[in-house]
């Protein structure tokens, strides 16, 4: 394979897997795996900036904010921190990030880092006006109704308080809540929660407050943000304990140190106190403590070259590989997982571990009856690393994929150039059938509230459904039948069912399970077409004209759209009143009469909330910045403007009122002439 087709695959798999890990909550590699993917896109870029793809995850930050909460634009970038995985790494960042400095740094700030939820907090006038998340770093998800259940976040401040301020946090679930909350959860007869991290994110994101509410989630305040009306301070410590003042919480455990050893003596002692606090960490966050050395240094496109993370070290067990499984997802992919005797691994219990694929089994000769190394790497997903060959018994076979499907009996294949086998059954299939319904039906594509897994079985059990088209067929008198389900819920299900007709197309086309067709690509597939049906009927030429999509990903939904079932299934889908249409809501077919306008709105404007004036502005190619310096273009000022009108005037930005901003979006608006 050569480095453009490298580059691409690696492109398309971490945008996947980015989307798995951050939208849909259910990653399917560990961080280890991922950061070495994530370096590998780097080097090709650095050696290779021909290459480079403005969509790249390197010229963004995280995840795409979630369609289920109203989007929010950060008045600051929401940076994410490089990683250091080791002491060497750590070295070379120290000597990368001081070089451009004439002296040593002025100290430096170590923090924990907390394993939990990224959140920004707003406050104007010292009240809390809005929670969001972390989203892509500069536009995240409304979770203000969340956020305010959480006790330690207050929702006035103390003292003299700033006209606004901006906090980031990382919002978590304190190990002895999660603990409590398994314990409710195994006395209920229901399925444990994986992880505190994984149950703080989903508690955040709840659309129901008081079940955010239920769960204790805590936070810690780490960064200032955005500020306007406060002191000016000169170091990062100074800012925590300002921010500690007004009534935030800042962890105890942080500390300032001088020098660099002192740095990696403040590691040692957190890697060695682990486990001794109420909230799990993965890794130290090192800072320039002195703002003025942070402000020198600068940043890169995606990160603070002030700050990096130092990982701690993956935890390792030692268990009995009992046997290997397989499991049969939703395209069909046969993939083989780990049964091992119970094994209590970086803060959890671990009983499954991922394998991958058959040729990661032999590589790693693995067999079942082996002692086998476990390590949760990035305190995320089990790995099984290896056997440990001094304790294998005498005999003990190699495993091998089995010749035909356990749960359909059809015959498993390998496809040339793959590295994963597949189940030939087809939605025969029980496995592939649970699979793709849960999956047609999860937040990420047809968002249906409670058709979980559980649902999705017993739906399949009874016959009532064996295709995503018989979901819309189901009424309140079908889902009667299961066991337990009274008036009530089934009427919620089937308003959900009904709900989910309206869904974006892009959700659709990546709820459909077509092969290499992630999240982000549907969305981009139907923003092009703009109908379910121009998109089956396209060739390929038309398919790679978008941006991001290659020939592999045009002839899995060239081969997918050729299928007659899967034409009948959309047919029988669009029968059903399931929209075949994306609304374009304007945002790829507006004219960009705003491109490269960089833009600050303030005060209240009549014909446009705050966020469709943020979108018009993005829609129209103009960039929404939050403060006004002499790099703004223009301010659009509303009623009760404020300060932020006065800064223009002082600084000579042009000032205009809400006609002539509505006119700016017909016309556009020329720099050094006015609007």
């Amino acid at each position: 394979m050569n480095t453009q087709d490298r580059y691409r695959q690696l492109l398309d798999e971490l945008r996947e897997h980015n989307h798995r890990y951050h939208v849909l909550g259910s990653p399917t590699i560990d961080d280890n795996e991922y950061d070495l993917l994530y370096r590998e896109l780097v080097e090709i870029e650095e050696a290779h900036p021909d290459l480079v793809d403005m969509a790249s995850l390197t010229r963004r930050i995280g995840a795409a904010p979630d369609d289920a909460f109203a989007p929010v634009q950060h008045r600051e970038r929401m940076f994410s921190l490089d990683n250091a995985m080791s002491l060497d790494e750590l070295a070379a960042w120290y000597e990368r990030s001081t070089s451009s400095l004439e002296r040593a740094p002025n100290g430096f700030s170590c923090e924990l880092k907390i394993d939990g939820l990224a959140v920004s907090l707003t406050y104007i006038d010292g009240r809390l006006a809005q929670g969001a998340t972390r989203g892509d770093g500069s536009i995240g998800e409304n979770i203000t109704s969340n956020v305010r259940t959480i006790k330690s976040i207050p929702l006035t401040l103390r003292g003299d308080v700033p006209d606004l301020v901006e906090v980031r946090g990382e919002i978590y679930l304190p190990v002895s809540e999660f603990e409590a909350l398994n314990q409710r959860q195994a006395e209920e007869g229901e399925k444990p929660y994986i992880n505190p991290r994984n149950t703080a994110a989903g508690s955040v994101r709840q659309k129901d407050p008081s079940a955010t509410a239920d769960r204790n989630l805590a936070v810690w305040i780490y960064q200032l943000g955005a500020v306007e009306g406060g002191p000016l301070l000169g170091t990062h410590t100074a800012q925590m304990e300002w921010l500690g003042d007004l009534g935030f919480r800042i962890n105890p455990a942080n500390a300032t140190v001088a020098t660099y050893d002192e740095v990696v003596a403040y590691i040692e002692d957190a890697t060695t106190h682990r486990h001794d606090r109420d909230y799990e960490t993965d890794g130290i966050v090192i800072k320039l403590d002195a703002i003025g050395d942070q402000q020198q240094v600068g940043f890169t496109a995606r990160s603070p070259r002030w700050a990096i993370a130092f990982k701690l070290p993956p935890e390792e067990r030692t268990t009995l590989l009992r046997s290997i499984e397989i499991n049969v997802g939703r395209t069909g992919a046969v993939t083989p997982y780990a049964v091992m005797e119970p094994v209590f691994v970086g803060g959890v219990t671990v009983t499954n571990a991922t394998l991958h694929n058959e040729g990661e089994v032999h590589r790693k000769d693995v067999r079942p009856g082996d002692t086998v190394v476990v390590r949760r790497a990035g305190d995320v997903i089990p790995e099984v690393v290896g056997p440990v060959l001094e304790r294998r018994p005498p005999g003990l076979a190699p495993w091998a994929m089995p010749a035909v499907c356990p749960f359909c009996g059809n015959p498993i294949v390998l496809p040339e150039g793959q590295a994963k086998a597949k189940c030939t059954g087809g939605y025969t299939c029980k496995s592939r059938l649970r699979e793709y319904l849960f999956h047609f039906g999860s937040r990420g594509a047809m968002d249906i509230e409670g058709l979980g897994y559980r649902t999705v079985d017993t739906l399949v059990d009874l016959g009532l459904i064996d295709d995503p088209a018989d979901i819309y067929d189901l009424e309140v008198a079908d889902l009667r039948r299961m066991e337990g389900w009274g008036e009530i819920s089934a009427r919620n299900l089937v308003a959900a069912i009904e709900r989910s007709k309206t869904r974006p197309l892009g959700k659709l086309i990546f709820g459909l399970g077509i092969d290499h067709v992630g999240g982000t690509v549907a969305s981009q597939i139907a923003a092009h077409f703009r109908t379910l049906p121009a998109a089956l009927d396209a060739d390929e030429d038309a398919i790679t004209a978008i941006n991001g999509v290659g020939p592999e990903i045009a002839g899995s939904l060239i081969a997918w759209a050729s299928d007659p079932e899967n034409r009948d299934l959309v047919d029988r889908l669009a029968a059903h009143g399931v929209s075949m249409k994306d609304p374009g809501n304007g945002r790829d077919v507006e004219p960009k009469t705003l491109a490269g306008v960089s833009i600050v709105i303030t005060g209240t404007l009549d014909g446009f909330s705050r966020d469709e004036a943020k979108a018009a502005v993005v829609d129209h190619g103009g960039k929404v910045v939050g403060s006004v310096s002499s790099r703004t273009d223009v301010v659009v000022a509303g009623q009760n403007a404020g300060s932020k009108r006065a800064k223009a005037e002082s600084l000579g930005v042009p000032v205009v009122d809400e006609d002539a901003f509505s006119l700016m979006l017909v016309e556009g608006f020329e720099r050094g002439v006015g609007a």
